[in-house]
């Protein structure tokens, strides 16, 4: 028996007797066990010569315990196909029920231009007539400075219609027609000497134009 085995034996009976010392309690005894195997680690490594070294290692601090959870790392990943063409439906349905009301709401605007023109061009003509007991000869574009002698006007900043009119001594009408360039082709509107509104034409799939008109239809039901 080599050395290094006799002191591995010597120490370990030490610590045993230690162990079992009277007057030590179960518990106590539990516990010593428990330090001493914490404590001591006594390790016989064989040398190539057939010798054997004891080696004492001091105990290293406790190692946290490892959850057995792993948290997934969130991958980023794309849209399904399935997911794309919900998202196209939806869009569809969104568009088709807004862009109309939308456009419809834009051409409302757009259409004030000319019944706020012709109500502009009714005043400024009973003016007129007021002044001089009849109606100007004739309608020239809008300018700076006061018009010429027996011309009136038109309205002034159009950007979707364009104002004619045909005056007479003691009867005139005034006409908006909605121009393409501003998408308003097919709107006219006329207003006369009698205030008397007419919706002239309007474009497909809007109601309410002709001659038996008596009002300014601003909406494609036919309302006014």
């Amino acid at each position: 028996m080599s050395l290094a085995t006799v002191k591995a034996s010597l120490t370990a009976r030490r610590l045993w007797s230690d162990v079992r010392a009277p007057g030590v309690g179960r518990l106590e005894r539990y516990r010593r066990v428990k330090e001493a195997g914490r404590m001591y680690t006594t390790t016989v490594i064989a040398t190539t010569s057939g010798t054997a070294a004891m080696v004492i290692n001091e105990p290293s601090a406790p190692q946290a315990s490892v959850s057995p959870r792993i948290t997934a790392t969130r991958r980023q990943r794309g849209f399904t196909l399935l997911e794309m063409m919900v998202t196209v439906a939806t869009l569809a349905i969104v568009a088709g029920i807004a862009l109309p009301n939308y456009l419809d709401y834009m051409t409302r605007g757009k259409i004030v231009e000319a019944t706020s023109g012709l109500n502009d061009m009714r005043v400024r003509l009973e003016q007129y007539f007021a002044d001089n007991r009849q109606y100007p000869t004739g309608c020239v574009a809008s300018a700076t400075g006061p018009a010429p002698a027996g011309k009136i006007y038109l309205p002034a900043s159009i950007k979707h219609f364009a104002f004619t009119c045909a005056l007479r001594a003691t009867t005139y009408t005034v006409t908006a027609t909605g121009t393409a360039g501003g998408g308003m082709a097919g709107f006219v509107y006329t207003i006369n000497q009698a205030s008397a509104r007419n919706t002239a034409s309007l474009p497909p799939g809007w109601a309410g134009a002709g001659s038996s008109s008596t009002c300014w239809v601003t909406r494609k039901s036919g309302d006014c």
